[in-house]
């Protein structure tokens, strides 16, 4: 009997292995879990945790208490980012990898299962915390370590189209974490904010299990393989990965700059947006099926920008996104404001899809390409984790200013600062775009 062998997909054009589909498959679960970890936490804590873990007569005090409680889970991002970088450079991509899934799953889960202020008191707000905490730290090693895996499996040439399908995952955990609010919310308010809004939370244990079944397949990129088959036969010295990641201390602070304007796209229009228009009267459903919609319209939105930049070039369109954000954004925040809800949707869209999945789709790959292999993911997780830090202070912030200046321009003011800030990141970045060569290794200098 003769054996065909399977005929590999096309994907924009161009061929698809079935071991490049299984990397982009592990990848992208992993950073499904870790959008809809953030933005389910995100959505709770404008519309929820207000009133669960921190009930005050001022509801705009609750808020701000709620958003800090946000904030205050990217603290062990970067920690987080060094300690599994460090291990996914020195043992395997693999094993960072798993870690990080089953950790996300577990701590997202007992977030869903903190008793109320109402029934334990202070208690309840210090188990949050420490659980957003312990959160922050497994999220903080997984878009190093899935980036590099799903960038080193690449095709030359198309890069920038296989780190963007890394954000389809963000995609549907938009989708995912917005429809569980937006069903549950639909209800009983006392059923919602009782048990309803636990209920999404606790199952992402079952997107861990996935996921680690899903991992269990993986592969070492020959790149990687063939690193440390040099370390094994004396022809290179293993190195440390976070100090051959700061021999080169420009691309990892330059790495922090490019992220910020990043970071604060999503926290900004998505999540400050859905307090501010529950602020000026509209209903919280509005805001969850938007952030749906944007959900569903980001899994193709962000392999079509990571097209896009493989043909234009990455500096230049990421650049121009974030410009784009810039400009888009007080669009958006008038939109918000008119109390119509496809309106509000179409700010939405114009404020997140259009320029910050578009920075979402290049950032992840712009940072593999600017280490080496021995240091990739913790390089990657450097730039990629501490701007990330510094975006989830962005509601808090935005919350702040709008309550300080009662205007939306303050906002927009900080908006710009951090897109200029890093644009000159970008402008100044070094990209090394051989990073698929295998045969190219590097000894310490």
């Amino acid at each position: 009997m003769v054996v065909t062998p399977r005929k590999n997909r096309t994907l924009w054009g161009f061929d698809i292995s079935g071991k490049q589909r299984r990397m982009v498959a592990a990848g992208a679960i992993g950073t499904l879990m870790e959008y809809y970890d953030y933005y389910l936490y995100g959505l709770a804590a404008a519309v929820v945790f207000p009133t669960v873990f921190f009930p005050n007569d001022n509801p705009a005090v609750a808020t701000l208490e709620s958003f800090a409680s946000f904030a205050f889970g990217f603290l062990l991002r970067p920690i987080g980012g060094l300690f599994w970088g460090y291990i996914g450079d020195r043992f395997g991509r693999k094993p960072a990898l798993m870690a990080t899934v089953i950790g996300m799953g577990i701590c997202t889960a007992a977030i869903g299962l903190t008793p109320s202020f109402a029934a334990i008191g202070i208690v309840a707000p210090l188990l949050l915390l420490l659980f957003r905490l312990l959160q922050g730290l497994f999220v903080g090693g997984e878009m190093g370590a899935a980036a590099t895996l799903v960038i080193e499996h690449a095709p030359v040439g198309r890069r920038g189209l296989f780190g963007a399908l890394l954000i389809t995952g963000a995609g549907i955990a938009n989708v995912a974490s917005a429809g569980f609010m937006a069903i549950l919310g639909a209800g009983s308010a006392a059923f919602f904010l009782a048990w309803g809004w636990r209920i999404p939370f606790v199952f992402a244990l079952v997107l861990a299990v996935i996921a680690v079944v899903l991992r269990s397949k993986l592969e070492e990129p020959q790149e990687f393989a063939a690193h440390t088959q040099a370390i094994e036969v004396g022809k290179i010295k293993r190195t440390n990965p976070l100090r051959e990641a700061l021999r080169h201390p420009k691309n990892a602070i330059l790495g922090i700059l490019i992220g910020l304007p990043q970071s604060i796209a999503g926290y900004i229009v998505l999540t400050f947006g859905l307090a501010f228009l529950v602020s000026k009267g509209t209903h919280a459903q509005v805001g969850f099926i938007g952030t749906m919609i944007v959900g569903v319209l980001q899994i193709f939105a962000a392999p079509f920008w990571g097209w896009v930049s493989d043909k234009v070039g990455r500096r230049r369109f990421y650049i121009s996104a974030a410009i784009a954000f810039a400009l888009l954004l007080y669009p958006a925040f008038a939109l918000f404001s008119t109390d119509i809800a496809i309106l509000i949707w179409l700010g939405m869209i114009v404020g997140f899809v259009i320029p910050g999945v578009a920075m979402q789709a290049t950032l992840q790959t712009m940072l593999t390409e600017m280490f080496d292999v021995e240091a990739r993911i913790t390089g990657v997780n450097i730039g990629y984790q501490f701007s990330n830090m510094l975006g989830g202070f962005a509601p808090l912030i935005a919350t702040a200013l709008s309550l300080a200046f009662g205007s939306i321009w303050p906002i927009i003011i900080f908006a710009a600062v951090v897109v200029l800030v890093g644009v000159i990141g970008t402008a100044y970045a070094t990209l090394r775009p051989d990073i698929d060569n295998p045969g190219r290794l590097h000894a310490p200098a």
